[in-house]
């Protein structure tokens, strides 16, 4: 399964844009940390990297709200 690398735009509705698509980790995680560190305070997204089958399972688990996890009596 590829991995793949997005930007995520919230603003004015969450848009994702595909950056690139990689058969390995490493080098999707590197390619991130080169576009994180791209970044200026103009700059208005995000960038993550997703492991899916295909583009479309991507953009689907990207697009899902993950509820937090509960909290326990040692967090607080």
């Amino acid at each position: 399964m590829p991995y793949y690398v997005y930007k995520i735009h919230q603003h004015p509705i969450k848009l994702l844009e595909l950056v690139q698509e990689f058969d390995s980790f490493k080098p999707a995680s590197a390619h991130a940390k080169t576009v994180r560190a791209s970044l200026t305070r103009a700059d208005s997204y995000t960038v993550k990297v997703i492991h899916a089958e295909n583009q479309l399972q991507a953009e689907d688990l990207l697009n899902q709200v993950r509820e937090p996890q509960p909290r326990t009596a040692e967090d607080y």
